[in-house]
């Protein structure tokens, strides 16, 4: 180019093309820069920012791990439960870190201390737990232990099945027993961990006459593995319970032992009632579990130990098998899972973790005994031991009713009012539950629904005493709640039936029998365009029960009203709560019915004054018009001239009547003025009937709050006062009456005296009268224009 531009003569092309070379230079260096910056910017775009750049300091992530955990500082915190982590927590959380660190060693120096660690925790804890010549199975989920039980039983009795696989089991299905009262969704996860169909499930029911209703039936049992074999298929495992995980009931594992060795069942064991075998007396039905096959423990929660895997125990003579199934393995990684457990073990020692489970005993013992003492409050216990865990439910029997028969159905009104007293005492101990739950938090309270026995609340401190620090005293408070609870519960529900049958007796008013409200009742307003049939949201019903709202909680009684939809639609309704004192539910149904209907009847006068008004007013003009037609045929047409008209009535005057019309706002029709000028007194016309007012409001007596009963110890204004004050009432009355009759009696006495001047139709009326006679229209008022 340079070479070019020098064989040209012209100095001024010369230079105009080097400054363009130039010019086109600088233009390509910007625009390759510019592809180069616009390639770094989409390489970091892909990046997520906290990669992007040169890394972050501990600082920073720490800081970002703080904020994850915690949350932003507006936001409440979705739990009041706290788990104490204490300097065995940190032993256990150290494992963690240590297992990383160890992992780094050479081969040799980590297989050897990965066996002594896994060694020393599996002898450990078949000491303490009184489970000789076991091995142990580390595991993160608390389930994955049983499933790698049942590949070994399947190994142990299909010896083919290495092999053949599938078809061995397709020509002898295996069976597995779970009882009713395993934890939900145990056997679906051994389906699909083993890929065995549903059918190979047995569910074992409980007791329904002897025993325990939570222990699973052992003649049943035998009978359903008979059968089975009889069928071609292989009864392969039993699970049982030491401790259910709804209300800690234990199989009679000694029992079922003696039936799993007849017909050659594996037996495994699992519940919160084994820890109990660390201590130095033991149930003989827990004690049986040692004789099982295997056992799975969860030392975390018991200790209060987290971050510790669950711990299957096991028997077995075959390590192929075990290796097979996954039981054991030959990595070092698999191995240290023991480790934050055989640390914190060490650290605790045995008087350690025989302290905190027997604390944990003596707090459920503590309980149950308190709670024996408290009245409506049923314990769901064994017969023949107190069980670890305490389950109970607030209970108020009908009058007339045996308890006994509760649970039997019957096609009878009985039968009827008790399965509504079963739904009433389902919401009142789920609200129970949650109450507890908030005063008392440090109990770790949870509540359940059980089949038979509905609601209950229950307080398993061998799960969450170590990890939350509960103490005794939590449980002195636990008690104490519960006590000042129950005048608000056998109040409540007391006054549930009388409410039912107060709405149903009284126009206007649907009683809705919501099963999960734990107040006095539900109650809604029909009015008068209300769709029965309908389940959508009624825009008119929400108006009036807003404004019904708006009213009772203007009255400052005692009770607690809100509003919402109704159970299984979408209209609104009225939740009455928590009575905790005798509420007169007859006032109360009374004031909500008369509140509602004047709510309604003011929406609608409001709503249909305008095109009342309107239709009044034409209808008005169209009689003005008739009138004025009649009025000029009876005075003729000579009349209507100017000045001929004036003249003729000079002469023969006309005695014109006076016709007006009044129009009735309430009524929204036109009346006649005739009665007015005739009798002197404004008519009433036709009105509807009053709006009913309730009458007990006006018997309140000072200091009584709405809706309380008068004349009861409870009320805030005792019998004589109450008395004593009607008396003086009665007087007051009585001396206003008197001196009435005597201003009457001084009038008679007194003829002179002036007499009232005679009643003259007001001045509007007379001006609308004669206004309504002209041949004007009437006009519509600026108001409703």
């Amino acid at each position: 180019m340079d070479a070019s531009l020098e064989k040209i003569a012209d100095p001024t092309l010369a230079e105009m093309g080097k400054n363009l070379k130039e010019a086109m230079k600088m233009l390509e260096d910007s625009q390759r820069r510019t592809e180069e910056e616009n390639g770094k910017k989409l390489l970091s775009g892909d990046i997520p920012g906290p990669l992007q750049g040169s890394g972050q300091d501990m600082v920073s992530i720490l800081q970002l791990v703080q904020n994850l955990m915690h949350g932003d500082e507006d936001e409440q915190p979705q739990s009041t439960r706290i788990q104490n982590i204490g300097e065995q927590g940190h032993i256990s959380l150290l494992g963690h870190s240590l297992g990383a660190y160890i992992s780094t060693l050479d081969k040799e120096k980590l297989r050897k201390l990965t066996t002594r660690i896994l060694s020393d925790t599996t002898l450990w804890l078949c000491r303490i737990f009184r489970y000789e010549n076991g091995c142990a199975y580390f595991h993160e989920e608390e389930r994955e232990g049983l499933a790698k039980i049942c590949r070994l039983a399947i190994h142990s009795r299909y010896e083919d099945f290495v092999v053949d696989g599938f078809n061995v089991l397709y020509n002898r299905k295996p069976v597995l027993y779970l009882s009713a009262a395993a934890r939900p969704g145990l056997g679906q996860y051994l389906c699909n961990q083993l890929g065995l169909p549903f059918p190979c499930l047995c569910r074992v029911p409980c007791n329904t006459v002897f025993g325990s209703q939570h222990q699973m039936d052992v003649a049943f049992l035998e009978k359903l593995i008979k059968d089975d074999i009889e069928r071609g298929k292989l009864p392969l495992l039993l699970v049982a319970n030491a401790g259910t995980a709804a209300v800690g009931h234990t199989d009679k594992i000694g029992r079922l032992k003696e039936l799993c060795e007849q017909y050659g069942i594996w037996l495994h064991v699992e519940g919160v009632n084994l820890a109990t075998l660390a201590l130095g007396y033991v149930s003989s039905s827990v004690l049986a579990a040692t004789k099982c096959d295997s056992m799975t423990l969860t030392p975390g929660p018991w200790l209060g130990l987290p971050a510790v895997p669950a711990v299957t125990l096991y028997k077995h003579d075959d390590p192929a098998l075990t290796l097979v199934s996954g039981l054991t393995s030959n990595k070092p990684a698999d191995k240290l899972r023991a480790l934050p457990l055989w640390l914190s073990l060490q650290y605790l020692g045995l008087d350690g973790i025989v302290e905190r489970i027997k604390h944990a005993c003596q707090l459920s013992q503590r309980l149950q005994e308190s709670l024996k003492k408290v009245n409506h409050i049923k314990i769901l216990v064994e017969d023949e031991l107190s069980s670890p865990v305490v389950v109970f439910r607030f209970f108020q029997e009908l009058p007339g009713s045996d308890p006994g028969l509760n649970a039997i159905p019957a096609p009878s009104a009985a039968a009827s009012a008790v399965g509504r007293e079963r739904h009433s005492c389902d919401a009142l101990n789920r609200w129970l539950g949650e109450q507890l739950k908030q005063l008392v938090p440090m109990s770790g309270l949870t509540v359940m629904d059980l089949e038979v026995e509905g609601t209950c609340v229950r307080f398993s401190p061998l799960m969450t005493a170590a990890v939350l620090g509960t103490r005794g005293e939590d449980v002195d408070q636990l008690v104490a709640c519960v006590q000042s609870k129950l005048p608000v519960l056998t109040c409540t529900l007391q006054l549930r039936e009388e409410f039912k049958q107060e709405v149903e007796a009284t126009a206007g008013l649907l009683y809705v029998d919501d099963p999960n409200w734990p107040g006095i009742g539900v109650v809604r307003y029909e009015h008068a365009n209300d769709d029965k049939s309908s389940l959508k949201l009624d825009p008119e019903g929400e108006k009036i029960h807003a404004g019904l709202l708006k009213k009772l909680n203007e009255l400052e009684s005692d009770l607690t009203f809100k509003m919402g939809p109704e159970y299984k639609s979408m209209k609104s309704c009225i939740y009455i709560g928590m009575a905790s004192d005798d509420i007169d539910i007859s006032e109360l149904v009374e004031t909500i019915a008369v509140t509602a209907r004047e709510i309604e009847e003011d929406s609608r006068l409001l709503e249909n004054m305008t095109e009342v008004v309107r239709k009044g007013i034409q209808e008005a003009q169209v009689q003005l018009q008739k009138a004025n037609e009649e009025r000029l045929l009876e005075e003729g047409v000579l009349r209507q001239i100017p000045v001929v008209g004036s003249v003729l009535n000079w002469f023969s005057p006309v005695q014109a009547s006076q016709k007006g019309r009044t129009f009735n706002l309430t009524a929204g029709s036109l009346e006649s003025t005739e009665h007015t000028y005739v009798y002197k007194v404004q008519g009433s016309g036709v009105t509807p009937p009053q709006t009913p007012t309730g009458t007990r409001t006006k018997q309140r007596l000072p200091g009584q709050k709405p809706f309380k009963r008068s004349l009861r110890g409870s009320d805030a204004i005792s019998e004589t006062s109450s008395v004593s004050h009607i008396e003086d009432l009665e007087k007051m009355e009585q001396s206003s009456g008197g001196q009435e009759a005597s201003e009457a009696n001084s009038h008679e006495r007194h003829p002179e005296a002036p007499a009232p001047p005679e009643a003259e139709p007001p001045g509007a009326l007379q001006d609308g009268a004669q206004g309504l006679q002209d041949d004007r229209p009437v006009e519509e008022p600026e108001s409703l224009r």
